[in-house]
């Protein structure tokens, strides 16, 4: 029988004295009239800043080479390959009980062979029949399932790393930490690229003891420098899910979570291989489309294209493509625009989203100096063929990360071809820290038709809590001259209690970052949050308070008070699952020029002033059955509005599951004759958004997904069918079903309709 090791480890706690002041803002930062309280904002000394990190030295293990290789199975008790390698364990609570060992032991296993590096993990449950097992599909991994994750910071920079995690029904989940974790991915921050998807294995088994599973990571699927024998920097995580119980190898503070590599452990003197990988992918497409009434418009086309990877060092990768298809990704979510500025679509296309968080620079779904959904996609989400590209990104040195794009678009109808470049280097410096700089192009075929963007950037870790960000950016568009410039400035001090941050942002009215993503022009933002986090000992099973203040403010470049938005709340969070928000909102909009917020319904140019309830209800995720409710009640530019938004979701064992989504909104403007300005006004609307997600895993590679649809103010129907049979990675079959109905019902139902069958396959040239 395997002995189970003793768990003696115990984090120290900390004691931190914070001095807190407080000041009232409201001139300064010109709050709405409405707003009777001050804005708090705590201060702290900058020598308490300046120490040390607090808490114990990360712990070490030793990377092993295996004499045989694992047999791939799950059981990893009675493998002979792992019985001679020690296991980490002494995993430390972070929730519920932090500081405290974690209630089940965990036993890590690491040894490698020449060309694979094997994870086997020992989850010992005393109550097995609890585990909760959710959708076997790829990346589906949530926070209310069973699961045991790894990050590996294969170059120890103790800001970049890889994740691989599995549950007890061995789903395949990875993804790529870029930036420490912090930040929002994709939206001109860090955080985590979950669409980096890599080349790997795992087998999982249920006993007697509580779950195991077996991890094989092929160096190839890893980059790393180029010394024969390394460190790593590693840490791992063990969700046990019916507790809400998350434990840590290297312990972390509440407010971190696996992405904080900068206090990861450390693998030891592991021999990595010199590699030779280059791998192509290539696939074919068939399609068949139709437009208009059913038997109409029809045409069926068939295509080919690839995708190519090749390592020039272990650390930096060269990828080509060339007529790139993305039939197999989601559809977007229906999004209903309720003011005047810009609506944030996110990438979902794997080729752009590999290393995308290298090329992250400006504030999140505001300010994104670069923003790939604008090569290859117009306006209205119209594809456009992508001819030709190529990607170069990785590091050149330990610690210079450099970024290379090149695409090229084709001309289709009315939109015609462009050339793209992008090119990025990052300096990672101590503590957390960066430099960086950018440039990012657009050429059409007149040579007066082009766009560019350049930028600084930056990034300073102050000890182990405060981190200062920021950016300068400048574009260049023909007969857009002067106050062409943008730029950033942000405060963050995070700690176990407290968030609190402290942000100034500028954009020029001439500013236009064509290749990137703009909300809205012409402004200067401040804001600022205060956030605590508080755990009662025993407290009406309270296991988390969230009270929380945050204020943001625009101007524009004249010094007119375009918005403002105060949220006062606080989170109740309860041990058995449950969450309460309550909280109210003090809105303000300046508007110049009026618009239409729906068919034939105007606002006006005036200064509108109101205040909101806003309350959310959440039930216990980890149950099979469970819901939320998110409801806004208050005033809206110059009349009412409520907004409710539920949600319910069903697990049906480890195969199926089910999300629906119903968003209403109930809006009562006043209205108005027609004007010299504005025509005549309705006043009264309502909108409704409702959108069914639907999945089922046959395997963790073999998954049908469904995406339904329907918002009353466009009146269609759009519905997406997807089954994917994987090989490896996002490569496989795949059977995608498009179809967008006119809801309508007025004059006939049109429907557009297209069904694509795609096959894609990795070889791996060397192998």
């Amino acid at each position: 029988m395997l002995s189970v090791s003793k768990i003696g480890v115990s984090r120290l706690g900390r004691n931190h004295f914070r001095a807190l002041s407080v000041y009232c803002c409201e001139k300064s930062m010109r709050l709405p009239r409405n707003v009777s309280c001050c804005v708090l904002w705590v201060g702290l000394p900058l020598a308490l800043a300046l120490g040390a990190p607090k808490g114990l030295a990360a712990p070490t293990m030793e990377a092993i080479p295996l004499s045989q290789t694992p047999h791939l199975d799950g059981d990893v008790v009675n493998d002979p390959a792992w019985s001679s390698l020690t296991a980490a364990t002494g995993f430390v609570q972070v929730r519920p009980f932090e500081g405290t060992a974690a209630s089940e032991p965990t036993e890590v296993f690491i040894g490698y062979s020449e060309d694979t590096l094997f994870i086997g993990v020992v989850c010992y449950d005393s109550e097995p029949q609890g585990l909760i097992i959710s959708d076997g599909g790829r990346d589906s991994i949530t926070p209310e399932v069973d699961n045991f994750a790894v990050v590996i910071d294969s170059f120890k920079d103790r800001q970049n790393g890889f994740v691989f995690s599995t549950t007890p029904g061995a789903v395949e989940f990875d993804g790529q930490v870029v930036k420490g974790g912090a930040g929002s991915f994709g939206s001109g921050g860090g955080g985590f690229n979950l669409n980096w998807d890599a080349s790997w294995d795992v087998a999982a088994e249920v006993n007697e003891l509580g779950w195991s599973a077996e991890f094989a990571i092929p160096f190839k699927s890893l980059r790393y420098g180029g010394a024969n024998v390394q460190d790593w920097g590693i840490n791992f995580h063990r969700l046990i899910a019916r507790r809400n119980e998350l434990s840590f190898w290297a312990p972390l503070g509440r407010q971190h979570n696996l992405f904080r590599v900068s206090e990861a452990g450390t693998l030891k003197n592991i021999a990595v291989p010199k590699q030779r990988n280059l791998k192509i992918t290539p696939y074919v497409l068939g399609e068949s489309k139709s437009g208009g009434a059913l038997t109409e418009n029809a045409e069926s086309e068939g295509d080919w294209g690839f995708d190519a990877k090749y390592l020039l060092t272990p650390s930096l990768s060269l990828d080509v493509t060339y007529n790139t298809d993305f039939a197999q990704v989601e559809a977007d979510d229906v999004q209903v625009n309720l003011d005047r500025f810009s609506i944030f679509l996110p990438e979902k296309r794997p080729f752009f989203l590999e290393n995308a968080g290298q090329f992250s620079v400006g504030n999140p779904r505001e300010v994104e100096l670069f923003f790939s959904r604008r090569i290859g996609i117009g306006a209205g989400g119209v594809q456009q063929p992508i001819g030709a590209g190529a990607r170069l990104s990785g590091k050149v040195s330990g610690s210079t990360n450099l970024g290379l794009i090149h695409m090229q678009t084709q001309s289709v109808n009315a939109l015609a071809g462009n050339s793209y470049t992008v090119a990025r280097v990052n300096q990672e410096l101590i503590n957390r820290s960066s430099l960086g700089a950018m440039y990012v192009a657009r050429q059409g075929d007149d040579d007066r038709d082009y766009n560019n963007t350049y930028a600084l950037d930056g990034r300073w870790g102050i000890g182990d809590e405060i981190t200062i960000t920021g950016y300068v950016a400048q574009t260049e568009t023909p007969g857009r001259r002067g106050d062409d410039h943008a730029g950033s400035l942000r405060f963050n001090w995070d700690s176990e209690s407290w968030t609190n941050r402290l942000g100034y942002a500028k954009v020029g009215e001439n500013f236009n970052p064509e290749v990137g993503f703009l909300r809205r022009s012409n402004y200067e933002k401040f804001d600022v949050m205060i956030f605590n986090r508080t755990r009662p000992s025993d407290l009406w099973g309270l296991f988390e308070l969230r009270p929380h203040a945050y204020h943001r403010s625009y101007f524009d470049n004249d010094g007119y008070h375009e918005s403002g938005f105060t949220h006062i709340d606080n989170h109740f969070e309860w041990h058995n699952g449950l969450e309460i928000h309550t909280g109210i909102n003090f809105t303000y909009e300046g508007v110049r020029e009026p618009f239409e917020i729906n068919e034939g319904t105007y606002v006006p140019i005036g200064e509108y002033d109101h205040k909101e309830s806003q309350l959310v209800f959440m039930t216990d995720r980890k149950k099979a059955l469970s819901g939320s409710v998110k409801s806004f009640i208050g005033g809206f530019y110059g009349g009412d509005r409520v907004a409710v938004e539920t949600k319910l979701n069903y697990r049906l064992g480890d195969a199926f599951t089910a999300a629906l989504t119903w968003s209403h909104n109930d809006i009562k403007l006043p209205a108005f004759a027609a004007t010299d300005d504005i025509p005549a006004s309705a006043g009264e609307f309502e909108v409704n958004v409702v959108r069914l997600r639907l999945g089922y895993s046959f395997s963790p590679k073999i998954l049908i997904q469904a995406l339904v649809q329907t918002d009353d103010r466009s009146d269609l129907i759009a519905t997406n069918l997807r089954f994917s049979w994987l090989q490896a990675a996002n490569a496989g079959l795949f059977l995608v079903y498009n179809e967008v109905d006119d809801d309508s019902f007025v004059g006939g139902m049109e429907k557009r309709r297209e069904f694509a069958v795609k096959y894609s396959r990795i070889i791996d040239v060397f192998q």
